[in-house]
């Protein structure tokens, strides 16, 4: 991957550095047709950790590959590239679309809405491919969806690792509480 940013990659570890891991809202992260529920949060990992398999990975319901999984951010981001680590004999995704800002997608609507993009992806093992965005519009992220919706003939599809590279803008979006302090005046507080 050639690199994009100012300066010189040779001195900075930019796997890290543009890493979306630490803004993903893990306890959040949802998918659809999982075999074993809440698995999908165990594909999100640091990027030097992405081969390391303890055993947990997400995978679809036997007999059906397709794969819907959301991803919440704990704050806005812009999103420059993703990766997918897939399993081993036919059950890697062979595409990826992506619905940004959306949320509650189902599988009927994954299937009759426009993605913002597509991807045909090859089998990645090793998890050194990236996958580019159309970067204009994957910016101001607060949740992205990916839909998988085959594989490479498996009986099930197997997600390893999940990972984006971008950047966070730093804009929370929590819903921000206010106190009203005088619902009625306190004549101390006036002279």
């Amino acid at each position: 991957m050639a690199c994009t940013h100012d300066h010189s990659c040779e001195d900075h570890d930019c796997s890290t550095d543009w890493s979306l891991y630490k803004h993903i809202d893990l306890p959040k992260v949802m998918a659809l047709n999982e075999a074993v529920p809440g698995s999908a949060k165990s594909v999100f990992k640091a990027w030097e950790q992405r081969l390391n398999s303890t055993g947990e990975h997400l995978e679809s319901n036997e007999g059906d590959p397709e794969l819907l999984v959301y991803i919440p951010f704990t704050s806005d981001v812009k999103i420059k590239s993703i990766s997918i680590v897939g399993g081993p004999d036919g059950t890697s995704p062979s595409r990826m679309r992506a619905f940004i800002n959306r949320e509650g997608i189902d599988f009927s609507d994954a299937q009759s809405m426009q993605a913002v993009q597509e991807w045909e992806l090859v089998e990645n093992l090793q998890g050194v491919l990236e996958y580019q965005t159309r970067y204009a519009k994957f910016q101001s992220v607060a949740n992205i969806t990916l839909h998988f919706p085959d594989n490479f003939g498996g009986d099930t599809s197997q997600i390893h690792y999940i990972g984006f590279k971008g950047e966070s803008t730093q804009l929370k979006r929590d819903v921000v509480a206010t106190i009203v302090y005088e619902i009625t005046p306190n004549p101390s507080d006036h002279k």
